[in-house]
């Protein structure tokens, strides 16, 4: 069984700085992409960041040149480093991923953790 497992979100003031990470467990063959989504109350949920396997990455408008995204995958996880966090990037954040198991491929999503931006 997969699992995608977030952590790091939390209170962060304006202008602030916060990593979050996510680590994919279980039987798993190979991963493909990953990436973050974020989705605010009452809005769609939209990409933040996303990188492939080779590492080519790919950013929502709202955040390019705040965020970063990296991924280890030697320990099959995938990081958000968000700088300069404004009170508009208050969001559940989901963690993404394309992965291959016994099963083949599929997309597995996180529960997603909580980023609160405000003073």
């Amino acid at each position: 069984q997969v699992q995608l497992v977030e952590s790091g979100g939390g209170l962060v003031q304006p202008g602030g700085s916060l990593r979050l990470s996510c680590a994919a467990s279980g039987s798993i063959f190979t991963i493909d992409g990953m990436g973050w989504y974020r989705q605010a109350p009452g809005k769609q949920r939209e990409l933040v960041a996303a990188i492939s396997s080779g590492g080519d990455t790919n950013y929502g408008d709202s955040v390019k040149g705040r965020v970063t995204i990296s991924r280890d995958n030697a320990k099959n996880t995938v990081y958000l480093q968000m700088n300069s966090v404004k009170p508009e990037d208050t969001a559940v954040y989901y963690c993404n991923a394309n992965l291959f198991t016994g099963d083949g491929g599929m997309d597995y999503w996180g529960k997603g953790t909580l980023v609160t931006v405000s003073s």
